[in-house]
């Protein structure tokens, strides 16, 4: 307790892990604390836009899928081809820790415990007290400021925010297996399989996303008693990858909303899943967890510089700023399309559009809403409109 860091970062997902880095490179004292074991269910997607912006290598690579196929209730495909560039597929397992090294280079150190809770020195000063097993001695580091990366189920954001312990969420489970040999219509190693189906997931989706020499093979609801490992298992043996070797199993919640605040006004702020910054409908957290450390990383080289707690404020507008009108969008969608196999039905169908598909990868890749082809955007609307009023039909009481 002799020494007090800059900032404890509390977490070494990729939103932890960029914070920490970010820090690290701008000469601050940076702890890096995470839990032994951890890999988040996740089905590794990362667009072009974060590969370029943080630097990712070709290492960390594992798949490059050319289309994505949308499978409907009814079993009908849509195959959306991306163009002329590649989703990146990264295994959590190997990415995550890629990360965190690369923070540890730029100079943060690193230690590996469970976060505890945050005390208060005498002095008002913060203290994260963590523990390396169940039953060791508990640990103290003092900390000018903390940044609380650890998750959906955030313990930082529970002691710390009003609010956080009722962040609506997602369960996903999947189910790491080994690639089968070759290619088929079933499974491609270039293409992300997304079913749009009730029996496999009540309120969301079920995927099968390709590793390279593995695959996740996952599900997701946040319908409580749903039987995630059931609907995994029905998928695998509908594809026929039962046969594949499990490598690994995994299951963790999503945020579904970002929470309306996340600092402490005093000298803590959170990021990542714990700041519920998921997309909805699509589920994808990693580049937003990503752009969310960085955005709290630097509101927190503000806040030491200043003194001013207020500079903590500034990662959500600035996220919000960015990002809030693409989480509107897809929060709408999911909300619609998800709720019944009539309406997922109409939403695969939907997606056979030229027009929805050029500006659906347009916006992915990027990151941002397409506004260039408002000609397209009008007829977008047209026609989403008469899906609507096709699929609303009879009141659902009566249905």
């Amino acid at each position: 307790m002799s020494e007090t860091w800059d900032v404890v970062v509390v977490g070494g997902g990729p939103a932890g892990a960029t914070a920490a880095n970010t820090l690290a490179q701008a000469g601050k004292r940076v702890l890096l604390l995470d839990r032994a074991g951890r890999i988040k269910p996740c089905g590794g997607a990362i667009p072009p836009r974060a590969i370029r912006d943080f630097s990712i290598p070709d290492a960390m690579i594992v798949g490059r899928a050319r289309a994505a196929r949308m499978i409907a209730p009814s079993s009908k495909v849509v195959d959306m081809p991306v163009g002329d560039g590649y989703v990146g597929m990264v295994d959590r397992e190997h990415f995550d820790e890629y990360l965190r090294a690369r923070a540890a280079t730029s100079g943060a150190e690193r230690r590996t415990g469970t976060f505890e809770a945050i005390e208060r020195d005498d002095d008002g000063t913060a203290v994260v007290t963590y523990r390396t097993a169940r039953s060791s001695p508990l640990q103290r580091l003092r900390a000018k400021a903390v940044i609380g990366a650890d998750g959906a189920r955030s313990g930082v954001a529970r002691q710390v925010l009003k609010g956080a312990e009722r962040m609506p969420c997602v369960f996903a489970y999947h189910e790491v297996v080994a690639s089968p040999e070759g290619d088929t219509d079933v499974f491609d190693r270039s293409r992300c399989d997304v079913y749009y189906q009730g029996r496999l997931s009540p309120d969301f989706y079920a995927w099968i996303f390709p590793h390279g020499d593995t695959a996740s093979i996952g599900v997701g609801s946040a319908r409580k008693g749903f039987d995630l490992r059931g609907a995994v298992a029905e998928l695998r043996g509908d594809t026929g990858l039962d046969a594949c070797t499990t490598m690994r199993k995994e299951g963790a919640p999503i945020p579904l909303k970002p929470l309306k605040r996340w600092d402490n006004g005093r000298d803590i702020i959170v990021a990542g899943d714990a700041a519920g910054v998921v997309a909805p409908a699509s589920g994808e957290g990693i580049y937003y967890a990503m752009v969310c450390g960085e955005m709290a990383a630097q509101s927190v080289g503000a806040f030491l510089l200043s003194g001013d707690p207020r500079a903590l404020r500034s990662a959500r507008r600035e996220f919000v700023k960015a990002h809030g009108m693409v989480f509107r969008v897809l929060g709408i969608m999911q909300y619609f399309w998800y709720s019944s196999d009539k309406r997922r039905e109409r939403f695969v169908k939907m997606c056979r559009d030229p027009d929805v598909q050029r500006l659906t990868w347009e916006a992915y890749m990027n990151k941002a809403l397409v506004r260039s082809s408002p000609l397209a955007h009008f007829k977008i609307f047209l026609k989403d409109t008469a899906h609507l009023i096709s699929s609303i039909g009879r009141p659902a009481a009566a249905r």
